[in-house]
């Protein structure tokens, strides 16, 4: 009963002349972007899509060049056949059931409302492990935390020797170091990192200060340097460093985005950014409270943020079903869904990432 009534006033005094309304429409909860489909390459999904948990990739030789003058004896080049293993080893479930009498009394249709939810959960799902195996990190349920990934988190063989356990190469995650700074005190363990996050700011600053244009900069020159082609380059942002890249310059917006476009699966604009195509993404991993705690460069409060290039990754999903059934003992509906998938670095030369958090 809404309505308030004067003191002693006894008409209808239970109130049920008012009843309540149930509206037959839901409100749908909001739904986050996701970027993984758009980001990486599926060029090995045909091959393990019907049979196999894994696929062994051939690596290009390396041919020498030699030098030659008249009479030189020539010396022929030993191929190579190295390779590395990509395998399927995620998978995802959900199941839900409705009985009968729910869906006689009920005045929305509950079986396609958690049948689409729970279709964007998984894609979520997918979506936030892609990202934050791409980072170098895991995230830890059980204590609700991002953590750096280890050697037994490598899903097959790496694709490059020289890449550490998170199957990155240490040269392309950028740090206060990569920018002057001094790096802090703590010291690498299972679950934490040991760099020290970059202080940026809206038009950069003081030494181991840089803004979001110059991190863009710097990632498009060391992708040049690695010789990873112009062409198909990306970058990954969370909002808060989406939001001082947009504090960088008016200009910016009008010259690279071309306008003012909607988001569409997490990308921003139609536009190249420093060469680079946009997304905005809330599945980037984070430590602690985050990118949006001020510092001067920190070790336990920073995000990620990851750029690379389309043939960096590949992701290949070899089941995604969802079925439903009779119960055997109530009367009632089951339905339930499960992904099975694999993703791999292939190319981790062109894969960059960089810690950071707002300058204080």
């Amino acid at each position: 009963m809404a309505f308030a009534k004067a003191s002693g006033y006894t008409n209808l005094n239970s109130g049920n002349f008012s009843p309540v309304i149930f509206s037959q429409k839901a409100q749908k909860e909001f739904r986050k972007s996701s970027v993984v489909e758009d980001i990486t390459n599926t060029d090995y999904m045909g091959e393990i899509a019907n049979f196999g948990d894994s696929v062994r990739i051939i690596k290009e030789p390396d041919i020498t060049i030699s030098t030659y003058a008249r009479g030189t004896t020539l010396s022929a080049t030993d191929l190579t056949d190295l390779d590395f293993t990509m395998t399927i080893d995620q998978a995802n479930y959900y199941m839900f059931k409705i009985d009968d009498i729910e869906v006689a009394h009920s005045h929305v249709n509950f079986m396609d409302l958690a049948t689409d939810r729970a279709a964007y959960k998984l894609r979520d799902a997918f979506d936030s492990e892609v990202l934050g195996y791409l980072a170098g990190y895991k995230y830890d349920a059980s204590n609700s935390r991002w953590i750096i990934r280890v050697s037994g988190d490598i899903p097959g063989t790496k694709a490059n020797s020289s890449a550490g356990d998170t199957e990155l190469l240490a040269a392309n995650r950028l740090s206060i170091t990569t920018f002057g700074g001094s790096a802090g005190s703590t010291t690498a363990s299972a679950t934490v990192d040991a760099l020290t996050s970059i202080p940026i700011k809206a038009d950069g600053g003081s030494a181991a200060i840089t803004s979001p244009l110059e991190l863009l900069n710097r990632f498009g020159r060391l992708m040049d340097s690695a010789n990873v082609d112009t062409a198909d380059r990306w970058f990954v942002a969370d909002p808060v460093f989406y939001e001082i890249l947009m504090d960088e310059s008016s200009k910016f917006v009008d010259r690279d985005f071309g306008g003012g476009s909607e988001i569409r699966n997490g990308r921003v604009g139609e536009g190249l950014v420093r060469g680079f195509r946009i997304y905005k993404s809330n599945n980037l991993p984070f430590r602690g409270t985050g990118p949006a705690t001020a510092s001067a460069g920190s070790q336990t409060n920073f995000g990620v943020v990851v750029a690379g290039h389309m043939s960096a990754v590949s992701t290949a999903q070899q089941l995604a079903k969802t079925e439903s059934y009779r119960s055997h003992d109530t009367f009632s509906d089951t339905v339930r869904g499960m992904q099975l998938y694999g993703r791999k670095i292939l190319r981790p030369e062109a894969i960059f990432t960089a810690h950071y958090n707002l300058s204080s």
